[in-house]
């Protein structure tokens, strides 16, 4: 039970007032009708004698019965749609309270997570289950709570009559529970060991889809292959899933058997009680709907109750994302980063990435100094980039030490350090947002749109920028309405302006030119003379 208190705290930290609202709404809907049950015997008692009744003091008429009946349908009502509406705005809210958990732990999460297959299990996992999961154990936990109070009234009705009735109408839902439990025992180990056959269907729609991917699976007629293996791991997934629930189907069958023979051997004793004269139609008639009734409760407490246990497991997969932890970290008392740099050294360097069985770098030395450009030159492989990673601190050294100023990078405050590094990665990020916006990510915090103006220039980009129909509003990529695509060289320059942007000590350019023509090359190699009278540390990443 401990998942479930988890998330229904989840809920009511999304949404407090909407949360206590959903059970007072819920205790309401499910008393309402108990009373009208009640008012049904009188209704139909006056109806069949012509004679009234007296309920708590009040001549009950044929009218008058009908009359608060109705008005308590009506109020019934009300309140459900009300619920409703609540139970829509708290859906809503969970939802973004959950993406926004969700988004934040994968940003604080280390690179090295990213790397690891299980962390991606784990993420799919979490965000299949992250959108609905939650609401569904608020509604497994209101509807138990209701059929509940549905069913203490229904039990005080029968214990009149007979006690063995309650007997009866308990044990026919039991087989249904324990077939239930098994299900949801059984489909959740089937999802959870197919995690990475899910995770691949998703992986191959993005390939058919994807527009990153549509040139090479055009070019190369790749759509076939991958929509073959589509489609064998979805039969297979299929073809087992069908299995588990025919399985199972047989023995909800046979619960159904049970709980209508309960229904036949019940309604047979009330009908016998009521032509011996035993009851009044009416109370055959309430007696009857109540068994009827507290056989539905029963089942809904059954759905209920499994629907938590289903849930409880697959919350599960959320709450373990939640609690992953990263393993970069701020040192207890971080030093301020220095506004400018004077050395940037990797001392004898060794590091491998996770699970891997071999060392990118080893024992790798490098000082770069302001006012100079250093270049690291080397074959693919050779662990450049990964140079760039560590000096970042997206991940950390095995061995040696990344120093900044004669400073261990671990030393710093770890936003103030990827701050002052200015970094375009060979791999750069295309945003599909404004112009100015992909140029202004650099220092997001510090919005200046001359500044945006003045990087552009510097990167060579400003003449084709100015030229796109709303200059620099305009939205870039093809994802969304009104945006223009760019040339590799194109967006290129505008990776290179934002890393300019930033306006960092330390400058490190990864294969900044790859894309480039002629001009632009030789007006790179300009800024970057530029850049070296500013006296900033500049490393510049090339393949041989």
């Amino acid at each position: 039970m401990k998942q479930i208190f988890k998330a229904l705290n989840m809920i009511r930290l999304c949404d407090s007032r909407a949360f206590w609202l959903r059970i007072v709404y819920v205790v309401i809907t499910n008393v309402l009708p108990l009373i009208n049950l009640y008012i049904l015997k009188f209704l139909v008692d006056s109806v069949n004698t012509g004679q009234p009744s007296v309920f708590m003091g009040i001549e009950m008429t044929t009218y008058r019965s009908l009359a608060i009946f109705c008005i308590i349908f009506l109020l019934n009502r009300i309140v459900a749609v009300l619920n409703s509406v609540n139970n829509d705005i708290m859906s809503q809210r969970l939802v973004d309270y959950i993406s926004e958990r969700m988004q934040g732990q994968s940003a604080k999460l280390d690179m090295a997570y990213f790397d690891n297959p299980d962390y991606h299990d784990t993420y799919h996992r979490a965000q299949q289950e992250a959108s609905y999961r939650p609401i569904q154990i608020l509604n497994g936990f209101m509807g138990m709570l209701g059929s509940l109070i549905s069913i203490a009234g229904i039990v005080v009705m029968l214990t009149a009559v007979s006690w063995w009735i309650i007997v009866v109408m308990v044990a026919a839902v039991v087989p249904s529970f324990i077939v239930r439990i098994i299900k949801a025992r059984q489909i959740y180990a089937f999802r959870r060991g197919n995690t990475q056959n899910y995770r691949r269907t998703n992986y191959y729609t993005a390939l058919l889809g994807g527009r990153d991917y549509a040139k090479e699976m055009r070019t190369f007629g790749l759509a076939p292959y991958f929509r073959e293996r589509f489609v064998k791991i979805r039969s297979v997934l299929v073809k087992d899933l069908i299995r588990i629930s025919q399985r199972l189907g047989v023995y909800d069958s046979v619960c159904a058997v049970v709980e209508t023979a309960a229904l036949f051997l019940v309604t047979t004793f009330l009908i016998v009680s009521a032509t011996q004269g035993a009851i009044t139609t009416g109370s055959f008639v309430v007696l009857f709907e109540a068994f009827r009734r507290g056989q539905s409760s029963l089942s809904s407490l059954v759905n209920s109750i499994t629907g938590l246990y289903d849930n409880r497991l697959f919350i599960g997969n959320l709450f373990e994302f939640l609690d992953l932890q990263p393993s970069i970290v701020n040192a207890p008392d971080p030093k301020p980063f220095p506004k400018q740099v004077s050395t940037v050294e990797f001392r004898d360097i060794s590091f491998r990435y996770p699970k891997m069985e071999r060392d990118v770098l080893s024992h790798f030395s490098l000082t770069a100094r302001a006012g100079e450009v250093t270049q690291i030159e080397g074959e693919n492989g050779f662990g450049k980039t990964t140079l760039l990673k560590l000096l970042l601190r997206l991940y950390d050294t095995d061995k040696g030490a990344v120093l900044i100023d004669g400073v261990d990078v671990r030393q710093y405050d770890l936003k103030e350090l990827r701050r002052g590094i200015g970094a375009i990665f060979q791999d750069y990020v295309r945003f599909y947002c404004t112009a100015e916006e992909n140029i202004a990510f650099g220092d997001i915090s510090h919005y200046d749109s001359e500044r945006v103006k003045t990087v552009a220039r510097m990167a060579g980009v400003d003449k084709y920028i100015e030229r796109l129909p709303k200059g620099y509003q305009t939205p870039l990529g093809r994802m969304f309405d009104g945006g223009e695509e760019l040339s590799m060289g194109q967006w290129q320059r505008i990776a290179l302006a934002r890393q300019l942007y930033s306006d960092a000590p330390v400058l490190i350019f990864d294969e900044p030119t790859a894309w480039m023509d002629v001009p632009s090359r030789d007006r790179f190699y300009q800024t970057l003379e530029q850049l070296k009278q500013a006296k900033k540390v500049i490393i510049l990443i090339k393949h041989v």
